[in-house]
């Protein structure tokens, strides 16, 4: 029997991340900080909290949006858990300007199809499925249609490449945000699951 692999896809937060982060974005001091998802006026089903994973390498994706011609959008399956890795919080580090306002982003046609499919979260690892005053739309476009943009995930290198090593293994993702109130986001532990 195959063993499980467990690879924690959570940024781990140290003292000074957070001191050079709010220096960037005064958000990240009000559940923002680190690997979390934006609130947007909704709660997080307990039901989310396991979910069957893909991953998307879109790291050689440079100077341009992700659209749907760069994902197998078949492969898609409701009430999946969508990650995609950019390798974006590993070049420019967390909590720098850059990191903020230079990440990559998924097109909005692409962000409509994930909706359409169904799913129930997209997992990131960069700061926002759209930048700019498009961020908070995005993530409410996603919410009213019952999906959540998970934001600032890592290892996801390790996840693909411990994948690599059996293509026939089930991937799950699970996600536990931290039970508080009033906040605009929730910090959470997000665990791979092979």
């Amino acid at each position: 029997k195959e063993k499980t692999v467990l690879i924690d896809l959570t940024l781990k937060i140290k003292k000074e991340m957070v001191k050079i982060a709010s220096e960037n974005e005064m958000k990240v001091l009000f559940g923002h900080i680190g690997t979390h998802f934006d609130v947007m006026n909704k709660t997080f089903p307990l039901n989310y909290t396991r979910r069957k994973g893909i991953v998307f390498d879109i790291s050689d994706i440079q100077d341009r949006e992700i659209d749907i011609s760069d994902i197998q959008l078949d492969d898609v399956k409701k009430d999946m858990c969508v990650l995609f890795f950019s390798g974006f919080i590993e070049k420019e580090g967390y909590g720098k300007p850059g990191y903020f306002h230079n990440h990559p982003q998924l097109s909005n046609n692409l962000i409509k199809e994930l909706v359409n499919k169904e799913i129930s979260i997209i997992g990131i690892d960069f700061a926002g499925v759209r930048r700019g005053i498009e961020h908070v739309k995005a993530d409410q476009y996603c919410a009213d249609n019952n999906v959540f943009v998970v934001e600032n995930l890592c290892n996801i290198k390790k996840l693909i490449s411990e994948m690599k090593k059996d293509k026939k293994r089930e991937l799950f993702i699970n996600t536990y945000p931290m039970s508080y109130e009033n906040l605009t986001g929730l910090p959470c532990r997000v665990i791979a699951e092979l």
